[in-house]
């Protein structure tokens, strides 16, 4: 959503056929002069990553005293976004990237 009142919100669902699989709650907020990414995953905790690096094409929120993961990335690649999450998880380091192309969604 459009940054309104110091923060953005966002949401996402997975489904699956008529099913709701997964869903996450995504809360942006200005803290001081850094920002603060709050996650509200269902089935999970809640769980803040504070910015550590911004640039004009880039962010990385850490937090690492979670679990997994530690941190939380986006760059923008010209018209695509490339998220991803990345942190120690059994004693290895794992990376999961989530590539996103900009897209009109019917019924929106």
């Amino acid at each position: 959503m459009t940054p309104r009142g110091n923060s953005m919100l966002g949401v996402s669902r997975t489904v699956h056929g008529d099913s709701l699989v997964a869903y996450e709650l995504v809360v942006v907020r200005e803290q001081g002069d850094q920002l603060v990414y709050q996650a509200h995953p269902s089935g999970q905790p809640s769980a803040e990553f504070v910015s550590r690096t911004v640039t004009e094409e880039s962010i990385v929120f850490e937090n690492l005293q979670h679990d997994f993961p530690q941190r939380i990335g986006y760059e923008r690649r010209g018209p695509a976004l490339l998220a991803w999450i990345e942190g120690t998880q059994e004693g290895e380091v794992r990376r999961i990237e989530f590539p996103y192309l900009l897209a009109t969604c019917p019924g929106d």
